[in-house]
């Protein structure tokens, strides 16, 4: 896990997500996703993991900019579990290569799931 109090700025952190929806509302689609896939019995596709692991991205940011280390430590952790988890899916469902990846730490994989969300929700508002 890395400090909670790394020494990035989190506004620069947040800005990926200035057009998101509102963490609440994020929240609630992911829990209705799961609701869904269980009730389907499938697999869980790219866009939840994706939203999961931004929804609590943004989260940890907040928790970091809001609380001591130790507090927001647990946010943090979780944030940095989902965007392994998006980084392992893309990986064996999108062709992602990490031979000779920027995507090695816990950071890097945070700072994957900013760059891909705010890909996305860009493909999405146009």
């Amino acid at each position: 896990m890395t400090d909670a109090a790394h020494s990035t700025d989190p506004a620069a952190e947040y800005a990926e997500y200035a057009d998101a929806p509102r963490i609440v509302s994020e929240i609630l689609w992911v829990l209705r996703q799961v609701r869904a896939i269980r009730s389907l019995g499938t697999e869980q596709g790219r866009e939840f993991w994706l939203r999961k692991a931004a929804v609590l991205d943004r989260i940890a940011i907040e928790e970091v900019t809001t609380y001591a280390p130790q507090v927001a430590a647990k946010a943090v952790e979780t944030a940095e579990a989902a965007a392994r988890r998006l980084v392992e899916y893309d990986a064996t469902h999108t062709g992602l290569s990490l031979r000779g990846s920027d995507v090695v730490t816990d950071e890097d994989c945070r700072a994957y799931v900013r760059r891909e969300y705010h890909a996305w929700n860009r493909a999405q508002l146009h």
